[in-house]
């Protein structure tokens, strides 16, 4: 059966975690794109108050003190969305708590505690929103993170969470898809947010305060993304280009990923600054929220992320790549032949004159070559194992088995025109009505 999922102003949304961070952001964003929310969290003042705010606004909310950890509390709020709003077309799995310290020195009752919150809790509110969704169709949109592709020191059992849920919704999509329900069911994967995830931490590490690695995202980001999944297909969503890095360096260059994150792991987790008292420590108890954004000293967080827009539009951000490529390949190649309307059109606009780099504003300010670190004084790269050290290594063909150039100018010879695929991506992409 197709999934097709509601407009945003047509949907009734219940989203957990939605007392602070990144689910008071997306409860708030919905709620001003038309949607009804049901917000589910343990601290009933800052629930109470961001429902008084979004009904201040104009939008509709209603909220449930519940502990995702507890199965019969979230078929609750299940019934409460029925008898509220009729039922519920998207369930957000958003609630979630982190421990920082050593796996060493971590209690294996604060584990188990941390995978009540973090596994258990997307695991009832999935099961719980699959069974109401099965009949009327609709998303489950779970919030996972980075760590669930690659693991941080110091806040181990947070890591495992995540990767558990990442593998929990990947069996639930697969099995929702070969009984052919009507549900999508989406994994967004967060970078760093300065929600006020480090100030709810318990802290084991024995610092003043705790923080999350730079450079850091704000809410609202992830709340895009969030209502984005509500209304759109989509398997898994990344927000910040630097949790992609790591995912993709993790698995390409494991060891390497380990030696430069077990660096700098404590430095950029730990902080002189502890924030709010009355916040710490959320692992058994709700603390207060209210708040989107962190209340901790640190760079401004970004407003933007390129890889969310990217994946959120890829057909557009595939056809400006490409034929914005094509186009300058072609207009080159045209120009050295002496054909191509198009492409000589295209390079009769280009700038004749481009400025120097040393006018550029802010040249100046820029680092020179020689202030820059060598390769070999990065932290962990004596360690790395030499290339002819590397299984498989003699195997490799030799510089003289490749083909020659004449051979690589055979194999361009069969490909296509690049300027004339670029204008018609461009072409398809505008009557699609993408840009």
């Amino acid at each position: 059966m197709a999934v097709r999922l509601k407009k945003l102003s047509d949907q009734t949304i219940v989203i957990t975690g939605a007392s602070s961070g990144i689910g008071l952001a997306t409860a708030r964003m919905a709620a001003g794109r038309g949607a009804a929310v049901v917000l589910v969290a343990r601290d009933e003042p800052s629930l109470a108050s961001a429902v008084d705010g979004i009904r201040q606004a104009g939008g509709r909310a209603e909220y449930v003190v519940a502990d995702v950890a507890d199965l019969g509390a979230m078929e609750g709020v299940a019934r409460f969305a029925v008898e509220k709003f009729g039922g519920f077309d998207t369930w957000v799995n958003d609630a979630g708590a982190s421990i920082y310290g050593t796996q060493e020195q971590t209690p294996i009752e604060d584990q188990r505690r941390l995978f009540e919150t973090n596994y258990w809790g997307v695991v009832h509110g999935s099961l719980v929103a699959a069974r109401r969704l099965k009949s009327r169709g609709g998303a489950i949109i779970n919030v996972g993170s980075v760590l669930s592709d690659r693991a941080i020191a110091y806040q181990g059992t947070y890591s495992a969470t995540k990767h558990a849920v990442k593998g929990f919704t990947d069996a639930l999509r697969m099995e929702m898809q070969a009984e052919g329900a009507p549900i999508s069911v989406t994994l967004v994967k967060p970078a760093a947010i300065d929600s006020l995830f480090a100030e709810h931490a318990r802290n084991l590490l024995g610092s003043p305060g705790l923080a999350v690695p730079p450079p850091t995202y704000d809410p609202k980001v992830v709340a895009r993304a969030i209502t984005f999944a509500a209304t759109t297909p989509r398997r898994d969503l990344y927000v910040g280009g630097g949790g992609v890095a790591i995912s993709v360096l993790g698995t390409l260059f494991p060891r390497m990923t380990d030696a430069l994150m077990a660096k700098g792991a404590r430095a950029a987790q730990t902080s002189q600054h502890a924030g709010r008292p009355g916040r710490r420590d959320n692992l058994e108890e709700g603390r207060p929220g209210g708040e989107e954004r962190s209340s901790l000293p640190g760079p401004a967080a970004r407003q933007t992320s390129l890889v969310l827009e990217a994946q959120m539009h890829p057909v557009a951000t595939l056809a400006v790549l490409a034929g914005g490529v094509a186009l300058v390949a072609g207009a080159l190649a045209a120009r050295r032949s002496g054909h191509g309307r198009l492409a000589t059109f295209a390079m009769d606009h280009l700038p004749r004159q481009m400025p120097r780099a040393r006018d550029i504003p802010g040249y100046r300010s820029l680092p020179s070559r020689r202030d820059l670190p060598s390769m070999r004084d990065l932290p962990g790269v004596r360690d790395l194992p030499r290339a002819r050290d590397l299984p498989g290594y003699r195997f490799l063909p030799d510089a003289r088995d490749l083909p020659g150039r004449d051979g690589l100018n055979r194999l361009l010879d069969l490909l296509p025109d690049p300027a004339r695929v670029g204008a018609a991506l461009v072409r398809r992409a505008r009557r699609s009505g993408l840009f």
